[in-house]
């Protein structure tokens, strides 16, 4: 198993483990980020985490403040993929593993949507 993105015709494997998606909101400019984990059910969102709030992207209740950003555990159960639209509006998906983090546009065209990210075989 590992994690891929898929475009189209394209497939793109990222490798095993853990992925961290990142997003800035297009009119607060808060930083959003979801760490996805890849199991034999799906994949898995360990947590969510949002540097502040406004516009519609409020911390739940229970969320912690930690190393300024609202941290929380969502309760949601694995899914087969996740897609991942890309307006060219605003500033491209930010993908994260193992430490080093690379815009999408380093593994797929800008012109690629939507893009699946999802377990494969």
């Amino acid at each position: 198993m590992s994690l891929c993105l898929a475009a189209g015709a394209l497939l793109v494997s990222l490798g095993h483990g853990e992925i961290t998606l990142g997003w800035r909101h297009s009119v607060q400019k808060t930083l959003w980020e979801e760490v996805w984990r890849e199991t034999p059910a799906g994949l898995v969102l360990v947590e969510a985490r949002i540097e502040g709030s406004g516009a519609g992207m409020d911390p739940p209740d229970g969320a912690r403040l930690i190393d300024g950003f609202w941290r929380w555990h969502p309760a949601l159960p694995a899914l087969p993929e996740v897609v991942l639209r890309r307006s060219g509006a605003t500033a491209d998906w930010r993908l994260c593993m193992d430490g080093a983090c690379k815009p999408m546009s380093d593994y797929l065209p800008a012109e690629a949507d939507p893009v699946t990210l999802k377990v494969c075989g």
